[in-house]
């Protein structure tokens, strides 16, 4: 080592210091260390794996030549010093300024392709709209230590060629290989593929003479010349639906399906030789006609002379985001200043996980979360794989929004998104570039870990914010047990509610308490405080649709609901009918109350706006919610158990005992009916075993009720019946080694059977199943007993007491998380966020 240091202070013929030569000689011991990166085997070439780094930053990215890890430049000598590794490939991309393109003259662009699938970024999807920026891409092999490089231009040049072959083969494999960013697939998102129609084959067509113009379509009952639907059994022309908001259609088509029952219509102006939008409405679907140009022929329509001229139903359904409700919520009609700075980063939107975005931009607006994940560097440094590992990614995505080191503005780029150089932009060019706001940081591997092992939250699909809310929580709850000497975040959310229940035939009540994280209020339209404004806008949307005409988007008038009523629906008592009561042994009527008995730091409220239309579809109340700046809670405080009262019997009544009931059994095509629609199975379970398997309907809406409790998603199991076995004694229920002993035999080890039979009642079927469905919760075990702990420390995850701050129940408003959309399967969320005296949109 002192001979290489000696070597490289001696000048080169150049004048200059020959590090080059210096590298060469060097890498003949250490060549060795570079590996080529097999099918499949992940890259991470477009990101750090301890910050959002990318080869775009100041430094660019280095890419190790053995483990494929990138990193950036501030932890480049913290990843040599843990792994060793010394190879690394330097990737730096820059962009190119170009001149102005001139503008094109119509006719010059190619016809895009029709939309065939609900999708953005894949085949037969949408466009992205991609960046028309070249970049400039340089590389060198960075020797550590030492810091020494050699640069190369691309592969061909000689500095490369002169390499030793095994880094040759290592830089080619990276260069060539997929990033692991891409191999995840979270850019894409698809709704369910249209199936062929059950009419399509036979459908009866009839013979009237009706010949169908090829342009120039009209309602056969109305004076729309857009939204058309012609039946393809009658050649009838009619327009379609209304949508939510009052545009659309006048439901012509719809009607004349109710009149006639002639299932299949075809859109006007989506008919291409590739096919076009039918709609069932027998089937209440889209879907295929692989018939469809005889169908259309029948008519006199030659599909081959067809070209698109309208929306179709994929289009539609991604306009429809831009409606109503898009503008109100996302201040469409203000003036919206672009933020930057620590704080102020977006995060992109990575294909339907805006749910995602605006809840972890509103958790690490809270001080607890800020606090516990931020500043990063000692928890990313200490985690031993930062891809995998839950708290470092939560470091990761803490230090990319709070430091505001990647909260750059586009006039701060060398190009503008078109590739023209930004001090070539003309003045209003500028603005509008500012008015773009920033690019956002991708949460690309943040999702990978805390969607892993979710069959929702690892999906592409939309999903339901609260839902993703109780979950992360859980991660944070579960990951604080194995960091017992950091504080719980997760816990300036818990809070305690105490029911009442009170028997009225004998007025004995019961009290208990229940830990919660979300308070979940119901919505009473009933309670609208602009009922008669309501009533004469549907007065006037009705004499307006009458003449043919729309209602204007800026007329819609919505029911408003405060804040005040919810809380008291949601402070009502309820009535419970067949009430089995312990004191008289008879089934009369009960009243249930709820209160809190604790206030958290911090109040998550859920407004219930959710209910099943006729078709068992998740729909979302129409109404706007006035929310105060402030709220006392404290008239809502419990009082426990009131001077007078006497408690229900602990037990049943001293009589005969009851026959002991049969077995619970789940239907699973009824479950699986309703995780169809979007609801955890575990919930579902949970709502027909307390329903009593009664139907799709009542689980539905218990679903509706109980969405918002702590518990909802967690693993569920049948409670055993003290009518169908006795009390156990103290450890009775421990499993037994013959158990133990047949789960082990399917290749689990013994900690892994005996908590997976705990957490099941000793069902070996069940408990495989189990440590399936937990494998991060297993892995947590492994590692403590690794490190010389056993199943039974306290650090591992148990069922533990919810841990529960006091505060005194005045709250003032910090944040905002809405939906925009029909349902929790589709439309937008966006958050708002108050900081520094004003409030801030974050879309």
């Amino acid at each position: 080592t002192q001979h290489k240091r000696k070597r490289r202070r001696e000048p080169s013929g150049s004048g200059g210091f020959d590090d080059t030569q210096i590298a060469m000689a060097d890498l003949g011991s250490i060549a060795n260390e570079a590996k080529t990166p097999v099918a499949g085997e992940a890259v991470h070439k477009d990101e750090c794996v301890y910050t959002f780094d990318s080869p775009a930053s100041e430094h660019g990215l280095y890419v190790s030549l053995k483990s494929f890890r990138g990193v950036g430049h501030d932890y480049l000598h913290h990843f040599h010093a843990k792994t060793k590794e010394r190879l690394f490939l330097n990737f730096i991309k820059r962009p190119v300024p170009k001149e102005a393109a001139p503008a094109a003259e119509e006719g010059d662009a190619p016809p895009k392709k029709k939309p065939t699938k609900l999708a953005i970024g894949v085949d037969g999807g949408f466009d992205v709209a991609e960046e028309k920026v070249v970049y400039n891409e340089t590389y060198k092999l960075v020797i550590l230590p030492e810091l020494q490089t050699i640069d190369f231009n691309d592969v061909e040049a000689k500095s490369f060629q002169d390499l030793p072959l095994a880094i040759q083969n290592s830089v080619r494999g990276i260069l060539a290989a997929e990033t692991a960013s891409r191999q995840q697939d979270v850019a894409a998102w698809m709704a369910d593929p249209r199936v062929i129609s059950k009419h399509a084959a036979g459908l009866l067509q009839l013979d009237n003479g009706v010949q169908v113009p090829p342009k120039g379509w009209k309602c056969a009952r109305c004076d729309l010349t857009n939204n058309l639907w012609m039946n393809l059994t009658d050649g009838t022309i009619l327009c379609g639906r209304r949508y939510f908001d009052g545009t659309g259609g006048n439901n012509h088509a719809l009607e004349h399906f109710g009149e006639k029952k002639f299932p299949l219509a075809v859109k006007l102006g989506t008919i291409t030789t590739e096919g076009g939008d039918v709609y069932s409405y027998d089937e209440d679907d889209m879907v295929l006609d692989p018939n469809l140009a005889v169908h259309l022929r029948h008519f006199g329509i030659n599909i081959a002379s067809l070209e698109k001229t309208d929306k179709t139903m994929a289009e539609l359904e991604v306009d429809l985001n831009m409606k109503f409700e898009w503008d109100v919520i996302t201040e469409a009609d203000s003036k919206l200043q672009p933020l930057f700075g620590a704080g102020y980063t977006g995060l992109e939107n990575l294909g339907n996980t805006c749910y995602m975005n605006s809840t972890m931009q509103v958790l690490f607006s809270i001080p607890a979360f800020r606090e516990r994940y931020y500043p990063s560097r000692s928890i990313v440094e200490t985690c031993v794989d930062p891809t995998t590992d839950f708290e470092c990614q939560m470091s990761k995505l803490a230090d990319g929004l709070l430091s505001g080191r990647y909260s750059q503005s586009r006039i701060d780029d060398i190009v503008g998104p078109d590739g023209v150089a930004v001090d070539k932009l003309t003045d209003e060019e500028k603005q509008k570039l500012i008015e773009r706001g920033q690019k956002g940081i991708p949460p690309r591997s943040f999702k990978s870990v805390v969607g892993k092992g979710h069959s929702e939250f690892s999906s592409t699909r939309q999903q339901d914010a609260q839902e993703f809310l109780l979950h992360i929580l859980n991660m944070v709850d579960r990951d604080s047990r194995k960091h017992q000497n950091k504080p719980n975040p997760a816990n300036c959310f818990k809070f305690q509610t105490e029911e009442r229940l009170c028997c009225l035939q004998s007025n004995k009540v019961r009290y208990c308490t229940r830990d919660d994280m979300i308070l979940p209020l119901p919505v009473p339209i009933e309670a609208s405080t602009n009922k008669e404004e309501v009533a004469a806008f549907e007065a006037l949307k009705v004499a307006t649709e009458a003449k043919g005409q729309k209602v204007d988007t800026k007329d819609v008038v919505l029911p408003r609901v405060s804040l005040d009523a919810c809380l008291s629906a949601w402070k009502a008592a309820e009535q419970i009918s067949d009430f089995m009561s312990p004191a008289t042994g008879s089934k009369g009527v009960a009243e249930k109350t709820s209160s809190f008995k604790s206030f958290p730091e911090f109040l998550i409220v859920q407004a219930k706006r959710f209910y099943l239309d006729d078709k068992w579809v998740p729909k979302k109340l129409d109404v706007l919610i006035d929310v105060p700046d402030t709220l006392d809670l404290n008239s809502l405080r419990s009082t426990g158990l009131r001077p007078g009262e006497e408690e229900l019997p602990a037990g049943g009544p001293a009589a005969a005992p009851a026959a002991a009931e049969p077995a619970f059994e789940f239907d699973d095509m009824l479950v699986m009916q309703l995780v169809s629609m979007g609801f955890d199975v575990e919930g579902c379970k949970r709502a027909f075993y307390h329903t009593k398997n009664s139907g799709v309907e009542a689980a539905m809406n218990w679903v509706l009720e109980h969405m918002g409790d702590a518990d909802f998603t967690t693993p569920f199991q049948l409670p055993t019946s003290s009518s169908q076995a006795p009390a156990a004694a103290p450890g009775a229920n421990e499993p037994n080694e013959e158990d133990i002993g047949a789960v082990m035999a399917m290749g689990f080890e013994r900690f892994q059977a005996v908590k997976a039979l705990t957490a099941t009642n000793n069902s070996v079927e069940r408990a495989i199943d189990w440590i399936f469905n937990h494998p991060e919760e297993l892995s947590e075990m492994a590692a403590q007993i690794a490190a010389g702990g056993t199943a039974a420390d306290p650090a591992l995850p148990s069922d533990q007491p919810m841990e529960v701050t006091e505060a005194d129940g005045c709250y003032r408003l910090v944040a905002l998380i809405s939906h925009m959309g029909s349902s929790t399967l589709c439309g937008h969320y966006v958050c708002h966020i108050f900081k520094e005296g004003r409030w801030v949109i974050y879309n």
